[in-house]
Parts: structure tokens; C-alpha cells; sequence
């Protein structure tokens, strides 16, 4: 089954996000259109009944003042207002029965005294006999109690009502926070899922381009997840077998031309030394200076040819360290000692300042970047000076200082001079033999060790300093 790309597991992945956080907010929005519209409905039934109790408390007022007064004065305009008001409180009745229907009994009640007040108020066969009825007053009070008592239980209900709505808000708003927790908790997990599932082959693409850039090119390049990252991961894994067969070709070619260019070097210098040491008879003065030229000359070559082998080596091979213990104090006492031949020549002092102990490094590619930085002082300074080298602890890094007496280095240039073949304005006006070669050797032994190495501004001489983690 083939596996989906990049970018769709993205976009499916967004989009069931959205759907679920949506689907969320629409319940959420859901639950809140169904309380509003309950509380409008409370809102409406509870303005009815409170208008319907006012309406029946009020014409029941008016039914036992225009009974009263009826009871006295007899006028049939007294009677006709006790029935307006009587069918007016039936209304109210009506109203308060169908949105209660507990208060069934007690409308019932009510209807039946009203009918039998109305009843009592019929014309009597004297106006003694009215007059005497004891009756009116009892279904007057009695009207009274039933009012206050329907009153009473509608206000219950209304307040039932009212917790119910409230109750219902708190359901919602419990039901909401679920819903929202769920929806967060299952976004957050497809989220996830889907960084798993991307990121993952991504971390491992990134380990095998920097495994590419360090030239490890024996471990194979990991191919999963989405399809267009598995073919980008086949497409480097490619890639590392063609740098792996370049790096097979590069070094039958370094090996061939260090073959081909030491061999007939070292019979020519072989040839010299044969000529100069009189085996094929005398020279003359001027073909013993035109020898020594040329065996000066050649061993010149054959130094320019190794470095040019090792600058090569370090590009490739610098991240390949042989890391051990070494005593920092006795490479740069190495170092000094395979320099001391050339700097006496000039008459320069080597001062070495500091003693750091044993560090965590290559000796020999540490070894070979002082030693370059070294020959590079003693090459520009001039007769008679000095050349210091420190060696120190400071902010938990190890740092090598190389001072000489020269004539310094350009503020522009202090970047520029470790790129190979660079060798400044100052070899100009101060020729040397060297190929600028060296610093760049250095910076590719320093740059392998996780170090850094620079040349500093200085008012004097020039200023190098190595420095390197602290490795203990």
C-alpha cells in the first residue's frame, strides 16, 4: 500500500484538525442556541404568568368590590361589572391552567366559587333575602385564599423553572468543557501523530546529510515515511554512494600523483646528492652552486607537494580524528624543536609560556596546525626577534597563542589569509617561499577538533590563537 506524501499527510492532518476543533466550536455554539432559546421561552411563559396572576389578582378585587357593592346598592351596572371582571379573571385562569397544569384543581376551585358568588347576586324574591345571605362574604375570602394560593404555586413553579434552565446551563457548559477537552486532546494527538510521522524521517534525513558533510559515507541513508521523503532519502543514499565512489577515485588519484611526482623527485634529488658528493667526479665551484640550487630547490618541491597532499587528506579526513591524552606542553615542545634549525638561522628566539597539561586531542593533526602557524611566524619575523608561544585555560576552553615581531597583517585580511593559496600583501612586499598553504591546514585541523582559529588584531606583529574545547 503506497504511503501517502508529505504534504497530503500536512493537509489531511490540518484538515482533521480544523474538523475536529470545529465540530467542537459547533457544539459549543449548538449547546448555546439551545439555552438562549430555552431562556427566551422561560422568559416569554414567565411574562405571561406573572401578567395572568397581576390580571386575576386584579379582577378578583374588582369581583368582590362590585359584588359587595351590588349586594347594597342592587344596580344592574354594579352586576354587569362584576361579570367583566369575571370573565376577564377567566382568561387569566385559562392562561395560568396551560402553561401550570398543576394548578388544574385550584382553576377548578376558583370557577366554582365564582360561579356560585355570581349565582348568590341573581335577583331575590326580597331585598331582605339578599341582604341577609351570609354566604357572599365566605366565597369572597375564599376566592381571596384560592388566588393567593395559585399565586403562590406559580411562583414555584416559575422558580422551578428557573433552577431547571439553570441546572440545564450547567449541563451545557459541563458537556462543552468535555466536548473542548476531547476535541483538544484528540487535535493534540493527531498533531503529534503527525509530527511522528513527518518529523521523525525528517531528524533522520538531517543526521545523514551531516553524517554527508563529516564524509561518513559507510552508513546507509534511512528511507521511511511519507513517499516523497522516503524518495529524497533513496535520492541522498544515491548521493552517498556516488561521493563514496568520488572519495575511492580521489584517493587513487592522490596516491597515483604522490607516486608519480615523489618518484622521479626523489631520483632527481638522489642524482644531486650523487653530483654534489663528487661520486661521478669533481665539480667546479659554479657547478657545485648550480647543484645546490637545484637540490635546494627540490627539496622546496617535494615540501610543496606534501603539503598539497595534506591539505587534500584534511578536507576529507579532518572529522576522522584518533582522539587520545596528549601533553600540551610537550607538542609545542616538538614543534619548537623542528623549527629551531630554521628560526636560528634568522637568530629568533622561540619562548614557549604555560603548561596545560594533558588534552583530549589528535597529536597529529594538532601537532601539524602548530607547526604550521609556527613556520608562518618564524617566516615573517624578522632577524634577531621573538616568537612566543602561550598555552592557557580560560572560560573552559584551551587557548594557544602564537606571537611574532613581524610586520602584522592587514585589518582586511585577518579572514582572508587562512583560505588556501592566499598569502597577502605583506608576501609581496616581504617574499617567502611559502604556497599559503599552511594556515588553511591549520584551520582544517583546528575546524576538526570542534575548535576555532584566528588571527587577531594586533599594534605589533601578528596575533594567531588556537582555540579547542576542553576535552579532559
Amino acid at each position: 500500500m503506497p504511503s501517502p506524501s508529505f504534504r497530503l499527510t500536512l493537509l489531511a492532518s490540518f484538515t482533521l484538525i480544523a474538523g475536529i476543533l470545529g465540530a467542537a466550536a459547533a457544539g459549543g455554539w449548538l449547546s448555546l442556541e439551545r439555552f438562549s432559546r430555552m431562556s427566551r421561552d422561560g422568559g416569554r411563559v414567565a411574562l405571561g404568568l406573572t401578567s395572568a396572576l397581576r390580571s386575576l389578582d386584579e379582577r378578583t378585587v374588582d369581583l368582590a368590590r362590585s359584588g359587595r357593592q351590588y349586594r347594597v346598592l342592587r344596580a344592574p351596572a354594579l352586576l354587569a361589572n362584576f361579570d367583566a371582571a369575571h370573565a376577564e379573571a377567566l382568561a387569566a385562569l385559562a392562561v395560568l391552567e396551560g402553561a401550570v397544569p398543576e394548578l388544574a384543581d385550584s382553576a377548578a376551585e376558583w370557577r366554582r366559587l365564582a360561579s356560585e358568588t355570581r349565582n348568590g347576586l341573581e335577583p331575590a324574591a326580597t331585598d331582605d333575602e339578599a341582604a341577609q345571605d351570609p354566604r357572599l362574604p365566605r366565597r369572597l375570602a375564599r376566592l381571596a385564599a384560592l388566588n393567593k394560593s395559585i399565586s403562590q404555586r406559580a411562583e414555584a413553579f416559575l422558580a422551578a423553572s428557573n433552577t431547571a434552565l439553570l441546572d440545564t446551563l450547567d449541563r451545557s457548559r459541563e458537556r462543552l468543557a468535555l466536548q473542548l477537552a476531547a476535541a483538544f486532546v484528540a487535535a493534540l494527538s493527531l498533531a503529534l501523530l503527525a509530527a511522528w510521522w513527518t518529523l521523525r524521517p525528517l531528524r533522520r534525513l538531517e543526521d545523514a546529510v551531516v553524517r554527508l558533510g563529516d564524509n561518513r559515507l559507510d552508513e546507509p541513508v534511512p528511507a521511511g515515511g511519507p513517499s516523497d521523503l522516503r524518495q529524497f532519502g533513496k535520492r541522498l543514499d544515491w548521493l552517498r554512494l556516488r561521493l563514496a565512489e568520488l572519495e575511492s577515485e580521489r584517493n587513487r588519484v592522490l596516491r597515483h600523483v604522490s607516486h608519480e611526482l615523489k618518484t622521479p623527485l626523489a631520483s632527481l634529488r638522489e642524482g644531486v646528492a650523487l653530483l654534489r658528493d663528487g661520486t661521478l667526479g669533481p665539480l667546479q665551484s659554479e657547478q657545485g652552486e648550480v647543484a645546490a640550487i637545484v637540490e635546494q630547490n627540490a627539496r622546496l618541491l617535494q615540501l610543496r607537494i606534501e603539503q598539497l597532499l595534506d591539505f587534500h587528506a584534511l578536507q576529507f579526513d579532518a572529522g576522522r580524528l584518533v582522539r587520545a591524552p596528549v601533553e600540551a606542553g610537550r607538542l609545542a615542545a616538538r614543534v619548537v624543536d623542528a623549527q629551531r634549525l630554521t628560526a636560528q638561522a634568522k637568530g629568533i628566539r622561540i619562548e614557549i609560556d604555560g603548561d596545560i597539561g594533558a588534552i583530549h586531542a589528535d597529536a597529529s593533526k594538532l601537532e601539524a596546525a602548530l607547526s604550521n602557524i609556527l613556520a608562518n611566524a618564524i617566516a615573517y619575523a624578522p632577524a634577531n626577534s621573538a616568537v612566543r608561544l602561550s598555552l592557557r585555560y580560560e572560560a573552559g576552553r584551551v587557548l594557544i597563542d602564537c606571537v611574532d615581531e613581524g610586520p602584522g597583517i592587514p585589518a582586511h585580511e585577518l579572514e582572508r589569509i587562512f583560505e588556501p593559496f592566499y598569502r597577502g600583501s605583506v608576501a609581496t612586499l616581504r617574499p617567502t617561499k611559502g604556497s599559503g598553504l599552511g594556515l588553511a591546514i591549520a584551520r582544517e585541523a583546528i575546524t576538526a577538533h570542534g575548535g576555532h582559529i584566528a588571527a587577531l588584531p594586533a599594534s605589533h606583529g601578528a596575533h594567531f590563537r588556537l582555540e579547542l574545547p576542553d576535552a579532559r
